[in-house]
């Protein structure tokens, strides 16, 4: 079965890959501060406890202490705007000191955000608990799948970054389960124990990460090489002399200087450099916004709320079965994410997601009675809905973003690209119920927002096919050979990586006879002594210097780089 779906270690691969695996796995359990953190809101807002705890002295229309919409949206959209900043700050701190650090002093602000919620008695301190748990939810969300594609064999690296959504869905579930347990209790023990059990996992992750390795190509990018041989030693169960150990790092290494060579690591260069670093940071952006577009986020946020309006009884169940749908779904993504590839299982999930969104929209609008037949069918359509995205987009936009970009800006662009996540989370946690419920300055939509997501989702299948390239089955470093190469994201799929960085960096040329495309970033051109000749030949009299070095070819020789060949 693990051969049919993908899990295949190549015959040629040295070494175990058991211990990359294993700490791959353990690290994705990042992704259960996150799920949990999301959840526990969603039932928290409607404790009868929590409401009369933390009303400003707003009535609902039975009389009842509640929370003002302006209150609800800000307490829910809080969490996204920290987790905004925190992708922004994640990637300065990890190129600084590491992504293993990183993670762990995120978890420490996350654990400060949580203390801050646990002793809150009024919304002021509250909402700094959660702005703060944010920040470090926003920050891991970046590093933990950074961390995972940097030290993953290329054969499973899909699947283990997949784990970390798998880990978000648990985390959900966990936090439905509580919320289970705990709404009917009286008094604040109902919101605290839900606040407080985050700490848990939290401080059980923060301790196991201080016995793992970093990441062998940010040590690479740091120029430690030794250190770097080392993690790569432990990662990959080889002495730190075995051929094939030296070889993998030494073509990390050359693919690096390669990267460099090209163009600098700036943030400028996330937007304009080479290869291909624009076309890049659009998909990764384009596909984390469109993950929030789908509609899922209403689910996770509002779901409880939402099945109230809608005249379902005992929500808090049907928010349960939902998040179990969430988790068991991602399962099948974890198994075909490999074997089906990246491309079609998003097209796919697309297109599910559309027809089940546009039913209910459909329904909704022709059927006004949502206490009957609607309300029936809103929850079977929205567990369609939710299998479709947790076998799909909820695991591989994470799989994608962390593959794209190159080392020397991927920290930069990963934490670009997931902070554009966060900020339609934002949006969305904010202005959901004013797109849904009824009253003064909200638009009154009720089911027929599922419209909106639904016209999403057929968007997200057709930027997927024109933008998302095929990442599955080779290394970070012959994706930005495929970058290079392959100049239509339809076309990537039948793609053979050919290169080797090692002799494009020593040699100025490759094997396969494949030339690197040009690019507008390129530095000038010049050549090694081989191509002297050539090049001079075409020099104009103002580019020489008196003893015949052409101005292009002193300034290389100062910065050493006389041996990387840039005629490509």
């Amino acid at each position: 079965m693990a051969i049919a779906m993908g899990w295949h270690k190549p015959d040629n691969v040295a070494g175990s890959s058991a211990p990359a695996i294993m700490v791959g796995l353990f690290v994705a359990t990042g992704g259960v501060l996150f799920g949990y953190d999301t959840g526990t809101i969603n039932g928290i807002l409607a404790m009868r406890s929590f409401k009369d705890q933390f009303s400003t002295g707003f009535r609902d229309d039975n009389g009842l202490l509640a929370l003002r919409p302006d209150q609800i949206s800000i307490t829910v959209a809080i969490l996204s705007a920290g987790t905004f900043a925190g992708a922004l700050l994640s990637a300065p701190f990890g190129d600084w000191i590491g992504r293993r650090l990183s993670i762990i002093a995120s978890i420490g602000v996350f654990i400060l955000g949580v203390i801050f919620q646990v002793t809150a008695n009024a919304l002021p301190l509250l909402l700094a608990g959660r702005f703060l748990a944010g920040v470090g939810v926003g920050s891991v969300s970046v590093l933990v799948p950074l961390y995972q594609s940097e030290m993953a064999p290329k054969w499973i690296r899909g699947t283990l970054v997949c784990a970390y959504q798998f880990s978000i869905t648990v985390g959900l579930l966990a936090a439905s389960i509580v919320n289970q347990l705990t709404y009917k209790i009286h008094g604040a023990a109902a919101y605290q124990i839900p606040f407080g059990l985050q700490l848990t996992w939290a401080v059980i992750l923060s301790l196991g990460l201080l016995v793992l390795p970093e990441t062998p190509r940010y040590l690479i990018k740091r120029g430690d090489k030794y250190a770097a041989g080392l993690a790569l030693s432990r990662l990959r169960r080889l002495d730190i002399t075995h051929p094939a150990l030296v070889e993998e790092l030494a073509e990390i290494e050359a693919n690096h200087q390669y990267e460099l060579a090209l163009s600098s690591a700036s943030y400028r260069d996330v937007f304009m450099g080479s290869p291909h670093l624009g076309r890049r940071i659009l998909t990764g952006c384009g596909l984390q916004m469109l993950q929030q577009l789908t509609g899922i986020n209403f689910i996770m946020y509002y779901g409880t709320t939402f099945f109230l309006g809608a005249g379902v009884s005992n929500p808090f169940t049907i928010s349960l079965v939902l998040n179990v749908i969430n988790v068991v779904s991602t399962v099948p993504g974890l198994f075909v994410v490999e074997s089906w590839g990246r491309r079609k299982l998003l097209i796919v999930g697309s297109i599910g997601m559309a027809i089940c969104q546009l039913v209910i929209a459909i329904f909704s609008t022709v059927a006004y009675d949502m206490k009957g037949l609607v309300a029936k069918l809103l929850i079977v359509f929205l567990a369609f809905f939710v299998f479709f995205y947790a076998a799909s987009w909820g695991p591989v936009a994470w799989v994608v973003t962390s593959e794209i970009y190159p080392l020397k800006v991927r920290a930069k662009s990963m934490s670009i690209s997931t902070a554009s996540n966060w900020l339609l989370n934002f949006g969305i946690a904010y202005g959901t119920p004013f797109l849904v419920e009824e009253g003064t300055g909200s638009a009154s939509l009720g089911s027929k927002v599922f419209f909106l997501w639904g016209a999403f989702c057929i968007l997200g299948a057709v930027f997927v096919y024109c933008m998302v390239y095929e990442t599955s089955k080779i290394s970070l470093e012959q994706i930005d050979e495929m970058y290079e190469r392959v100049h239509l994201a339809w076309k990537s799929k039948g793609f053979e990586p050919s290169w080797s960085f090692q002799q494009l960096r020593d040699e100025g040329f490759a094997d396969s006879g494949i030339q690197p495309a040009e690019h507008e970033m390129e530095p000038p051109r010049t050549g090694s002594t081989a191509t002297d000749t050539s090049i001079q030949t075409t020099q104009t009299t103002e580019n020489h210097t008196e003893n015949g070095e052409s101005e292009e070819d002193k300034a290389v020789r100062e910065l050493g780089l006389s041996n990387v060949d840039f005629s490509y």
